[in-house]
């Protein structure tokens, strides 16, 4: 008997993925756009965006990408709104990923270096949910990638307090939303994501090798924002190979 996988099941989703220009954003937009599903890809960095573009196209000289020059921190959300819905009209998967790290014992901390964390890790997302929801259809999925430094329980490294606390929040939100899009039929879950070799891991941790490759969690963020929702609604999953 004739099998077909997972990939040849999934009908084409229209996604939108923020931190997508580097990490396991930039791997997860590699992952959906040449599997066949319409991504618009949005970060910060526009040679890094350009460079995501040619790669993926030249895997797959079919896929649909749309990358986007955007700071969901300080830029206005209503032309991002305008685009997509010229674009698409409706979509269905909005993956939360974009994020910022700070290092820094919290005896030296500073206002700023909180307030910037929440900005990034837990504002930013609120603005991007509040004004893209409009355009989600039914049955449409929200994922905030978290961190095991924010979850409860887990172990705590030092220097991480402003980043940890922020993705805490995140968690939470991802929780108190899950109840409120109820009657939208929007579920929402978090990854609470632990060390995959990128950037950010290496500027945390200097000189750690993960086990996990970028593309391998991006892979598995990929797998989790087409099929998780279907399982899970208001959930905080840990991804890490330790225990809480």
């Amino acid at each position: 008997m004739q099998t077909t996988s997972l990939d040849e099941q999934q009908s084409p989703q229209k996604i939108v993925i923020t931190g997508a220009s580097s990490g396991i954003g930039f791997e997860a937009v590699i992952e959906l756009a040449t599997k066949g599903h319409e991504v618009i890809a949005i970060a910060r960095n526009k040679e890094k965006l350009q460079n995501l573009q040619k790669l993926t196209l030249s895997l797959n000289p079919e896929a649909k990408l749309y990358p986007i020059v955007f700071d969901i921190v300080n830029d206005d959300a209503a032309g991002l709104k305008t685009f997509i819905e010229q674009r698409w009209g409706k979509f269905n998967i909005l993956i939360n990923n974009a994020g910022v790290l700070i290092n820094k014992p919290f005896k030296e901390l500073t206002e700023f270096d909180m307030a910037d964390m929440f900005q990034s890790n837990v504002l930013g997302h609120f603005r991007m949910i509040q004004a893209l929801i409009p355009l989600m259809d039914k049955k449409s999925h929200i994922l905030n990638i978290g961190s095991m430094g924010g979850f409860q329980g887990s172990s705590k490294f030092t220097g991480l307090a402003a980043y940890s606390t922020s993705k805490a929040a995140l968690h939470t939100l991802t929780e108190c939303l899950a109840q409120e899009l109820a009657d939208d039929q929007i579920n929402v879950n978090c990854l609470a994501l632990g060390s995959a070799q990128t950037e950010m891991l290496e500027k945390a941790f200097p000189g750690y090798q993960s086990p996990v490759q970028a593309f391998e969690m991006g892979k598995y963020m990929a797998d989790f924002a087409l099929t998780g929702h279907k399982f899970f609604n208001g959930k905080i999953i840990p991804v890490a190979f330790s225990t809480p």
